[in-house]
């Protein structure tokens, strides 16, 4: 049995694009209410996880100790242990006016968790449009995961072929990218997103934007190994009902579609194509070494 929470929180990325280029105030709340980047921060959803036996896993805003602000995720076991800490590799658009980059370590972004009696699987994340990069997807997938986790803002449906956003930002549009993430690597996908209410639109003034002008944006579900949509909408399916989505995962779904398809393995290609990566970190003050003479080796 797995869950995906839809839940109430104010989204402050590009949805404040063409109603609030610039807002200061705003920006410096945003970073004081953003998680820091020490471990015991968590401590009250590692004790929630420990405590309920389960696994969770978490999208948030990450403040360095220089106060950048990261899109971060967390994957913590039922043990109440984190498992992995990530950064979403480039932020989208008008999130870079707010977001920084991550870097090599978090290319590593699945981990085996241990499910007890279930045995242990293999869950991933990505957050929100990094599921349109084609590059990190197949690194992704090469990591043998069973479950991934798709994270997204607030999702608003189409208005039709005049809408002057992205149909490929919209709720069909960004479901769409999860569900071929889905028949891409035969996991499941957890496609979660979250809820924009009114008190936030609110606080973020988002009435006369292209997004987030009237509550709503919540279409979770869960996707199954070959694409196919597995959960009802919650409530009248409009996006504005906070609640839970629940399934039952039968994994050999997983091994049955692989028979088909794994792009990592006998359905590649590495003799004429392959992928490079550079898992270092990369770090903004380095160390000059020094060579046996005492000179710099820079």
């Amino acid at each position: 049995m797995v869950s995906l929470s839809q839940s109430l929180r104010r989204p402050l990325t590009h949805f404040l694009a063409r109603a609030r280029p610039v807002d200061p105030e705003l920006h410096t709340q945003y970073i004081y209410n953003s998680v820091p980047s020490h471990e015991q921060a968590l401590d009250r959803v590692k004790a929630a996880a420990r405590e309920n036996a389960i696994a969770v896993v978490l999208g948030f805003a990450e403040q360095s100790p220089s106060h950048s602000v990261y899109i971060a995720q967390a994957i913590i076991s039922p043990e109440g242990e984190i498992l992995l800490r990530r950064r979403k590799i480039k932020p989208t658009h008008m999130e870079r006016t707010i977001f920084g980059d991550g870097s090599g370590g978090d290319l590593n972004n699945v981990v085996e968790v241990d499910f007890g009696e279930h045995g242990k699987v293999k869950v991933g994340c990505l957050a929100c449009w990094e599921h349109t990069q084609p590059l990190l997807k197949y690194h992704t997938i090469s990591q043998g995961e069973t479950i991934h986790v798709a994270m997204w803002p607030p999702l608003a449906p189409t208005s039709g072929v005049e809408d002057p956003g992205l149909w490929s930002m919209s709720a069909e549009g960004c479901q769409s990218l999860s569900q071929t993430y889905a028949i891409e690597s035969t996991t499941y996908v957890l496609h979660a997103t979250a809820v924009c209410g009114q008190e936030s639109i609110n606080v973020l003034k988002t009435q006369e934007g292209i997004v987030c002008r009237t509550p709503g944006g919540g279409h979770s579900c869960v996707i199954a190994p070959d694409g196919r949509r597995l959960t009802a909408p919650l409530g009248d399916g409009k996006g504005v009902t906070e609640g839970i989505v629940y399934a039952d995962l039968d994994l050999t779904k997983t091994v049955a579609a692989r028979g088909f398809l794994d792009v990592v393995g006998h359905y590649s290609r590495p003799d004429l194509l392959w992928l490079g990566v550079d898992k270092r970190q990369k770090e903004a003050v380095v160390p000059v070494r020094e060579n046996a003479s005492g000179q710099d080796k820079s």
